[in-house]
């Protein structure tokens, strides 16, 4: 298995248009022969005369997080070492980002889902995408394309396997909508979904497939847990069907939205206990590892001086002009400016700022999380399998 040359601690950025997340689902179009699409991330030596492409997102899988699941997963361990590549997810590295910036094939300023939590701008109401129905209109709010839509506008079906409780959801609309959606609760489930949607009909196919449980699992018990180990078997289990059920004119991408890191106690700053760092602040968002303050009129300066002193190291305190200016998030426009914090604020290490009051308990408890730009949250496989 062949990887970047940094460690899990160091930064990465985005390799947007060659090398990262938002280049797989146009690079499958291209094999596909939708007018328009681009081939990034040069699949087509591997896959010439691929008609039909499964591509499986499995939250959580980090590429540093491999070496870790070998023991349970040998099927992943196997790919991983024969046929994977390590690409990078978008910034922030985090679930409803990536899952948009998959769907688009756009980094996040483009489609507006540009964090775990964001304020919705003109308001201090602070909108969760993994919690979002219809307010903001998930049309308005994410207005690109998806790229399910522009496979369906040249003729090819499309279909999403996912939870079945995550069907119609705004964050479903938003990065899925032009797949025919069908609910999978379970390993099985999803295979069988996935593969009988490859193999129905004559022409080109679609298949988008999302698994959440390691994700899950490390986020509550830890990367390496029991629960965590169990849950890459699950996964390993998982690619074998898909593997060995795979038609001869078919592929199998699998990839991940980003990878965890385990916070000790001692490396979690409550935000909600030291009133230096609410001095100013009017509305947080984000999550422990990226967090975006909306400040009262004329206290950026001084919330970032507050918390540059506080954090001490442990964080990168920015403005919103230097955070975009980083190439984070790609182009933003300028609608979606205002969900980006007045000041962003960035976790090096294992760090996180949590907030054990005003947000909920369990979000504070969790062993590991993800979302800054550390190469163990930030660098993600991208395997590739023929039929």
């Amino acid at each position: 298995m062949t990887g970047p040359a940094v460690g899990p601690l160091d930064r990465v950025a985005p390799r947007y248009g060659g090398g990262s997340l938002i280049d797989v689902l146009p690079s499958a179009l291209a094999l596909l022969g939708v007018p328009g699409a681009a081939d990034l991330l040069g699949l087509a030596p591997r896959l010439a005369g691929v008609r039909r492409i499964a591509v499986l997102l499995v939250d959580g899988l980090g590429w540093y997080q491999i070496p870790t699941a070998a023991p349970y997963a040998p099927t992943l361990a196997g790919l991983a070492a024969t046929v994977g590549v390590p690409l990078t997810a978008g910034f922030p590295s985090t679930t409803p980002t990536s899952l948009v910036s998959l769907g688009t094939g756009t980094p996040s300023g483009a489609h507006g889902v540009l964090g775990f939590k964001v304020r919705v701008p003109g308001t201090d109401r602070v909108l969760s995408h993994i919690e979002w129905a219809a307010d903001p209109d998930p049309l308005r709010w994410q207005p690109v394309a998806t790229c399910y839509e522009r496979a369906r506008a040249a003729g090819v079906a499309v279909t999403v396997v996912s939870r079945p409780e995550y069907g119609g959801s705004g964050l479903t609309l938003a990065a899925n909508r032009g797949g025919d959606y069908r609910g999978a609760a379970g390993v099985n489930p999803l295979a069988e979904r996935m593969l009988a949607a490859l193999a129905a009909g004559p022409g080109p196919a679609l298949v988008s497939g999302y698994h959440p449980d390691l994700d899950r699992h490390g986020h509550l018990s830890g990367v390496d847990s029991a629960p965590w180990r169990l849950a890459a078997a699950e996964v390993d289990r998982l690619l074998a069907r898909l593997v060995d059920g795979l038609p001869p004119d078919a592929a199998l991408l699998v990839t991940a939205d980003h990878g965890q890191l385990n916070v000790p106690d001692g490396h979690r700053i409550d935000l909600d206990t030291d009133s230096r760092l609410r001095a100013g602040v009017r509305v947080v968002a984000g999550e422990p590892r990226v967090r975006y303050l909306h400040v009262e009129p004329g206290a950026t300066a001084d919330v970032v001086a507050a918390w540059s002193a506080v954090l001490d190291g442990a964080a990168r305190v920015l403005t919103r002009a230097e955070a975009v200016a980083t190439g984070w998030f790609g182009p933003v426009p300028e609608a979606h400016l205002g969900r980006i914090g007045d000041v962003v604020v960035v976790c090096r290490d294992t760090y996180a700022v949590v907030a054990t009051r005003s947000e909920k308990p369990m979000e504070s408890r969790l062993v590991a999380y993800h979302g800054a730009d550390t190469a163990a949250e930030m660098t993600i496989p991208l395997l590739v399998v023929r039929g």
